[in-house]
């Protein structure tokens, strides 16, 4: 089969399997892999040590898969209205797991793409791949001004799968950039994690001090914390593109029912263990 007509063959796929958006992005691609070296010499990556270990592996899927010729990129959108509690959970984490879920459909993807001759590897946020910036190169939407992937129908709503492989398949044209002079990512952070348009600190971002930060959170960022228990979506909830955003279809990643903040104070492991098995907190 030809690269276009399997192209096609792997989007259907992809829909089939649960996904809402699909692009190719091929090997090379320009994936800001300057800024990344330059993040990373800086320590804004902070505690997340993962990133400096061969950060070059990240921007080149020829090192993690040599004869790779094409990156996929998938999106599954998770958008849903915040439920009404005392505290804050970001969106992504209000329901089931993602990881499990997306690998599952990446796996479904591969198959096909097996029966085609391709040598795969998928991941969702478990291997050396710049996810954002593909999702970019792939023609998924483009990285605004707080490094997020924007899509223009789905907004900054998206979690993202990649897949890469041997097989040669017609890339996507990459989506320009439509942020303009629109600051407010960058107005309404609530710690300023953002030194100019398009970069992040990830050392002073709450999504990243209350998931990946080992210690506890910082003196100076305790105020701006405020109901926030496990992320934080304020860049995300204020981009004007998310006006086309709609309910995501897939009903696991519905909130689950979570008691009053107060209450889980008083809990031990188990209890804990007992509530959030099974979610990404």
């Amino acid at each position: 089969m030809e690269g276009a007509a399997l192209k096609e063959r792997l989007r259907a796929a992809a829909l089939e399997a649960g996904f809402d958006a699909f692009g190719v992005a091929p090997v090379p691609a320009d994936v800001r892999a300057d800024y990344f070296h330059k993040w990373i010499k800086d320590g804004m990556h902070g505690d997340m040590t993962w990133l400096a270990r061969n950060p070059e592996r990240r921007t080149n899927p020829s090192q993690v898969l040599p004869e790779a010729r094409s990156v996929i990129v998938l999106g599954a959108n998770y958008w849903q209205p915040a439920p009404v509690r005392d505290f804050r959970i970001a969106t992504y984490a209000l329901g089931e797991d993602y990881h499990d879920l997306l690998l599952q459909r990446l796996e479904r993807v591969c198959a096909v793409m097996h029966a085609a001759g391709g040598a795969q590897k998928p991941y969702v946020d478990t291997g050396p791949v710049l996810e954002k910036p593909f999702a970019a190169a792939a023609g998924l939407g483009w990285q605004g001004k707080n490094t997020l992937l924007i899509h223009r129908k789905h907004g900054t709503w998206l979690l993202l799968g990649v897949i890469l492989t041997t097989l040669d398949l017609p890339p996507d044209a990459a989506e320009p950039d439509h942020c303009g002079s629109c600051t407010r990512c960058q107005d309404v952070c609530p710690t300023k994690a953002f030194p100019a348009p398009y970069q992040l600190d990830a050392r002073r971002c709450l999504s990243y001090l209350t998931i990946e930060h080992k210690g506890p959170i910082p003196l100076e960022f305790r105020e701006a914390l405020g109901d926030r228990v496990f992320g934080c979506d304020e860049c995300l909830t204020v981009c004007p593109w998310n006006r086309w955003a709609q309910v995501t279809r897939e009903q696991r990643f519905a909130a689950r029912d979570v008691p009053p903040l107060r209450e889980t104070l008083g809990w031990d492991q188990a209890a804990f263990d007992a509530c959030f098995t099974g979610t990404p907190d």
